[in-house]
């Protein structure tokens, strides 16, 4: 598990290896991530939007930008979590995310950016 707190707010990220299976007569490997998100700050917070910069040891790099997370925009107000679960595909089976979500504190009503820190992606059987 990978961790980063960001003005008060905590991500953090666990992955598992899905399986592989192919599409299109080429193979993939899949991951799932679970994140949450923690409000340890005093004010209360929206989740608004979302970054991502998915990466495999082919070096292809796959962005993502969305709207929310999993189709939500969650509020936290102070101590409260948000946890989610998601995957990707890659070619290989080594890879990374990276990213951030884009919140807005409702006290200042300022838009801030909270860093997901950089996870891995790796298959079991390619360690040696």
């Amino acid at each position: 598990m990978v961790s980063q707190i960001t003005r008060g707010i905590k991500i953090s990220v666990l992955t598992s290896f899905e399986g592989t299976y192919f599409k299109n007569y080429k193979i993939h490997f899949a991951f799932s991530y679970v994140i949450t998100i923690e409000n340890h700050s005093k004010d209360s917070v929206q989740l608004i939007s979302r970054h991502w910069e998915i990466i495999d040891s082919l070096n292809d790099i796959e962005i993502v930008d969305g709207e929310g997370v999993i189709g939500k925009k969650p509020v936290l107000k102070p101590g409260e979590f948000h946890t989610y679960s998601s995957g990707c595909l890659l070619s290989s089976p080594y890879g990374a995310m990276k990213g951030y979500f884009n919140m807005i504190n409702f006290t200042s009503t300022k838009n801030f950016k909270v860093i997901v820190p950089t996870f891995r992606l790796c298959a079991p059987f390619a360690l040696n």
